[in-house]
């Protein structure tokens, strides 16, 4: 899965409307949410710091439940965004979700050991395995 690593409110008009996942680097207000949601009718979840979390209003996490756009928290280690505008989920992790899934593992167990393997939030790979099936 690509996630569009996005630094600046100036970039929310630059996305492509068809983005499903993007993770917000800066601290987004209640309009920088609205805005992105209206730039890409297609997205599936928001990706944010757990300290930008926090400031996220109750009114705008309830409208992107009923969207069905999902907020997740965590962080994008080790991209560099002058390289590559995309941060991207390496294939073994998807490649041990089936496995564990095969092995016939709970989602939560599967969550747990992931995030002890990898640097993802439990937030984000709880999302990868339910979207995976």
């Amino acid at each position: 899965m690509k996630i569009r690593v996005v630094s600046s409110k100036e970039e929310i008009n630059t996305l492509d409307p068809n983005e499903e996942m993007v993770h917000l680097a800066f601290r987004p207000s209640n309009t920088d949410i609205l805005t992105l949601i209206m730039k890409c009718p297609h997205i599936k979840a928001l990706h944010i710091p757990s300290s930008y979390r926090r400031t996220i209003s109750n009114s705008v996490t309830m409208y992107l439940k009923m969207k069905g756009i999902e907020l997740l928290e965590g962080d994008v280690w080790g991209h560099r965004k002058d390289i590559n505008e995309y941060s991207e989920v390496s294939p073994s992790v998807y490649d041990r979700i089936d496995q564990y899934q095969k092995n016939g593992m709970a989602e939560q167990d599967i969550v747990e050991k992931l995030v002890r393997e990898t640097r993802l939030s439990p937030d984000f790979i709880s999302f990868l395995v339910k979207n995976r099936n």
